[in-house]
């Protein structure tokens, strides 16, 4: 028991050491006066002052934010009526091919995702910019949403939704004080997911920006391809703590919508 328990612990850190070390390292020489990654000469915030003093990056980053929140609350909302639409289908053949339907987006390559929002944008005419990214971001988000709601409709037993209409309640009241109630931990999870899928994306957002506007992650490859600055590492610090931030809050959101919900039905 105890050379498994100790297995299973240097398992664990190995595979934490993986994935954090690169992010350490970069957060670590974001706090370097010597303005490179080889050598660590002293302790400085310089690159931290210099980031809030860059109006343009600030722009960006508002940019980013709401473009991150527009989207995640959008495709919320579509993937919520997806997936009770999806959930209420009645042949089983149909609604596994819209999952299947569903799924192909989510496992398709961002870069084909992003060519095709470009060669849509490109025949319909429309110029590329906030309402090209965000209409983007919604349109990857959706069906995350939808598979964040879904387990927890399967999961509701119908008999709550029975009762409820024995009760005297009408479709709606179930839909507000029964069905929203009980998924709302996969709502919020579902929200989360999306904030932070189009605060990671790059590839879809750099077919579909334009001049003029810009996100956070195609700025930071820009100023990657001009040349390494620790500005960039104390950006990506930056970012890595307000992503940090969202996750503890959506945690602490969840365990809280997660406690038992009092059901009221209007008789």
């Amino acid at each position: 028991m105890g050379k498994r328990f100790k297995l299973s612990t240097i398992y664990l850190v190995c595979v934490f050491a993986i994935l954090y070390a690169p992010i350490l390292y970069l957060a670590y020489y974001s706090f370097n006066s010597g303005g490179t990654m080889y050598h660590f000469d002293e302790f400085t915030l310089d690159w931290y002052r210099e980031v809030f003093q860059d109006t343009r990056l600030l722009v960006i980053l508002l940019n980013t934010l709401t473009i991150a929140l527009l989207s995640a609350a959008i495709s919320t909302i579509i993937g919520v009526a997806g997936a009770i639409a999806i959930h209420n289908v009645k042949r089983r053949e149909f609604r596994n091919a819209l999952l299947t339907l569903n799924n192909v987006m989510i496992v398709s390559p961002d870069v084909i995702i992003g060519a095709s929002f470009l060669i849509l944008f490109a025949m319909i005419g429309m110029q590329l910019g906030f309402a090209s990214v965000l209409i983007a971001h919604i349109a990857f988000s959706v069906p995350i949403v939808v598979l964040m709601v879904l387990p927890k409709l399967q999961e509701m037993s119908p008999s709550l939704i029975d009762a409820a209409l024995d009760l005297g309640a009408t479709r709606r009241d179930v839909l507000t004080r029964v069905v929203i109630p009980y998924i709302t931990p996969g709502i919020m999870a579902g929200f989360f997911m999306a904030l932070t899928y189009s605060l990671d994306d790059f590839a879809v957002t750099f077919f579909v920006t334009g001049s003029g506007f810009s996100t956070l992650s195609v700025e930071i490859y820009s100023m990657a391809r001009r040349g390494i600055s620790l500005t960039i590492n104390a950006l990506s610090t930056l970012v890595f703590l307000v992503t940090l931030a969202l996750v503890i809050g959506y945690y602490a959101i969840s365990k809280q919508a997660g406690r038992p919900n009092k059901v009221e039905v209007s008789k």
